[in-house]
């Protein structure tokens, strides 16, 4: 039983965590004024909502609660939450450079859990899933970092 809290309480903060990621695709897709970066960031903060849902659905298989939103002390810590900044004059490279900052540190976070090796077979291949998709993200906003 301790277990699956333990891990269920890993897969809350993930969530937290992914709540903030949506919400800062959210906010820069609403300040960007280029359409395919826009597009991008809609596609991410969709992703995430996804990955949310995917979460929450693992955490209620250990039959435990997932959490409702992100925590108030956490969420001023969040990486995510300084996207607002990074639009000072709106540049595109600010905003990528904001998107590449958030998405390490969400590898970082998946990393960490990863490395538990009693996870069961299903999250870890959920997570390792979800992390690659991050990745990729993470490449993308470099790639448009170096063709704008």
């Amino acid at each position: 039983m301790e277990f699956k809290k333990e891990v269920a309480a890993n897969l809350n903060q993930l969530l937290e965590k992914t709540y903030d990621a949506e919400k800062g695709y959210k906010d820069a897709a609403t300040n960007v004024k280029d359409t395919k970066m826009k597009s991008f960031l809609e596609e991410q903060a969709q992703q995430r909502n996804s990955f949310g849902h995917e979460i929450k659905q693992e955490i209620k298989a250990f039959d435990q609660k997932p959490d409702k939103g992100g925590s108030i002390t956490g969420t001023l810590h969040r990486t995510w939450m300084d996207v607002k900044t990074a639009f000072s004059g709106n540049e595109n490279e600010t905003v990528m450079e904001e998107v590449q900052r958030g998405e390490k540190a969400a590898i970082e976070d998946y990393d960490e859990i990863l490395a538990e090796t009693s996870l069961p077979g299903s999250t870890k291949s959920l997570l390792q899933n979800q992390r690659q998709k991050i990745e990729q993200a993470q490449q993308s906003a470099q790639n448009w970092k170096v063709i704008s």
